[in-house]
């Protein structure tokens, strides 16, 4: 199967050494994605090995800075990159957020058939208040801007908390807007196996 090779290169290029139970279940979640984006239009990506460059192994390239227990992932869309991430930390509790009911039933619906107990979904906006400042970690690959992020996810956070941004080239001016309190906490530049262009993760917090 093309995909599973591609997969296993990937993460041999991202050095992740992930169990046949966990590369299976990350080919059964890019199965469901591909079987439900043909009703449902979760991605405007179709080709399913494309979908393995541009949505699993991009999610996957912020696994070794996801250390805390409790995360939300705001805008996750069809997953991402929240249900990758899950997949590869079974112990640490993982909150789908997004508004499009469309997709948080097709979340749902791999959440119960890949059995992923570390897994909610929320069909919410971030803006809803209907969440609490439980959070250790808010994570987005989508969110508009890191100005926004700060605004609508911060008062989440727990003391301590981190919000974690996934941009593609360094976001200069939307650090220049940041506002204050909030400063970088640090900066990661990501290399995405098969795909050209830059990536970062951002992490931002406030000063301890």
């Amino acid at each position: 199967m093309a995909e599973r090779d591609l997969l296993e290169r990937g993460l041999k290029a991202l050095d992740l050494d992930l169990s046949e139970t966990q590369t299976d279940l990350l080919l059964r979640y890019l199965a469901l994605l591909v079987k439900w984006n043909r009703a449902y239009n979760l991605t405007a990506i179709r080709d399913p090995q494309e979908m393995v460059i541009k949505h699993l192994l991009d999610s996957l390239t912020v696994v070794p800075y996801i250390t805390r227990q409790r995360l939300l992932d705001v805008g996750t869309g069809a997953g991402l990159p929240g249900i990758p991430l899950a997949i590869v930390y079974p112990d640490k509790q993982f909150e789908l957020l997004d508004s499009n009911g469309k997709k948080t039933r097709f979340l749902t619906q791999v959440v119960a058939e890949l059995g992923l107990p570390n897994v909610r979904v929320h069909n919410l906006r971030i803006e809803s208040g209907q969440l609490e400042p439980v959070y250790e970690g808010i994570l987005s690959r989508a969110f508009a801007s890191l100005a926004d992020m700060t605004r609508d996810c911060g008062p989440l956070l727990i003391q301590g908390g981190e919000l974690l941004a996934m941009k593609g080239v360094y976001p200069t001016e939307e650090l220049s807007q940041l506002p204050k309190p909030y400063i970088v906490k640090s900066s990661h530049a990501l290399a995405v196996p098969g795909l050209t262009g830059d990536r970062h993760l951002i992490k931002i917090g406030l000063p301890e």
